[in-house]
C-alpha cells in the first residue's frame, strides 16, 4: 500500500519562501511520479508540479513556472517543492499525490483525482499581503 507523507507549509508573507516535503512508500521501484497539488477557497485541485523519480523529468504549471522548484531524493523516497516570492495566489492547501510513472510528467500531473495511487493528507499554505 502506497502512503505519503507530507510536512512543510506555513504561514509566511508576500515575498517569502517555504519548503514541502513528500515521503513516499510502498513503491518497490522508481517508476513512479510525485507531485504537489494545490486546493485554494471554492477551487479545484490543480496539479503545480511533477517529477519522475525515474528520470527526474518535471513539469510545472505555468503562473508558478520559475518561482517553484521541484527536487527528489531517490534514497529518502522523498520530493521536495521549494517555493519562492510567495504571493496571495499561491494561498491553498497543497497535496502530494504519486502514480506510477506511465507517461510524461506533463500528463501525470493533470488527471483526475481518482486516477493516483495515493493522495498525502493535505498541508495548508497562506500567503498574507
Amino acid at each position: 500500500q502506497v502512503q505519503l507523507v507530507e510536512s512543510g507549509g506555513g504561514l509566511v508573507q508576500a515575498g517569502d519562501s517555504l519548503r514541502l516535503s513528500c515521503a513516499a512508500s510502498g513503491y518497490t521501484d522508481d517508476k513512479y511520479m510525485l507531485g504537489w497539488f494545490r486546493q485554494g477557497p471554492g477551487e479545484d485541485r490543480v496539479g503545480v508540479s511533477c517529477i519522475s523519480m525515474a528520470d527526474g523529468t518535471t513539469y510545472y504549471e505555468r503562473s508558478r513556472e520559475g518561482r517553484f522548484t521541484i527536487s527528489k531524493d531517490n534514497a529518502k523516497n522523498t520530493v521536495y517543492l521549494q517555493m519562492d516570492n510567495l504571493n496571495s495566489e499561491d494561498t491553498g492547501v497543497y497535496y502530494c499525490a504519486s502514480v506510477t510513472d506511465w507517461a510524461t510528467s506533463e500528463v501525470l500531473c493533470n488527471m483526475a483525482r481518482y486516477e493516483y495511487d495515493a493522495w498525502g493528507q493535505g498541508t495548508q499554505v497562506t500567503v498574507s499581503s
